[in-house]
Order: structure tokens, then sequence, then C-alpha cells
């Protein structure tokens, strides 16, 4: 499954934290998700990630490390073609 998760910074981010969450990406491998892409951006949220996780319980733990650093909502997608199967 994919995830999407967008964030806010809690704090404004430093060299150290974001240091810290390098370390946390790569412990949510461990956990049964993979990080599959970070983008900072400008706008209504500072940071989006992409997230595959087995479930969304994976993907939940995985966005749950971030928050003391960020505020998140996360969303499932569906890729496109299969989103178009269920017009069907």
């Amino acid at each position: 499954m994919i995830f999407i998760s967008l964030g806010k910074f809690r704090k404004k981010p430093t060299k150290e934290s974001v240091a810290q969450g390098g370390k946390l990406l790569e412990h949510t491998a461990k956990e049964g998700a993979k990080i599959l892409g970070v983008y900072w951006t400008r706008g209504r949220y500072d940071v989006v990630l992409r997230i595959e996780g087995l479930d969304e319980e994976a993907a939940m733990k995985a966005a749950a490390r971030f928050g003391d650093m960020l505020s998140t909502d996360t969303l499932v997608a569906i890729p496109r073609e299969e989103a178009i199967k269920l017009l069907e």
C-alpha cells in the first residue's frame, strides 16, 4: 500500500532536528514501512512523505515516529489505474 503523509513543522527546523529526522527515516524500514520520497514544500504543508507499507498500521507507526517534529495528515494513495477500475 502507498500512503502520502503531509506534515507541518512543530518548530523551526535546525541542522540538529534535520539530522534526527534522517535517523528516524532509517528506522521506518524496520517497522514494515519504506520511505519512497521526502519532499520539503512551500504552502500549507512543509513536508510531504511517500510511504510504502504493508498496511495502515505500518504507515501510522512510520508517521508517528515524527510526532515530536511534525503534525501530520496521512492519506491512502490508490494508483490512478486502479481507481479508474473502481468506476467500472
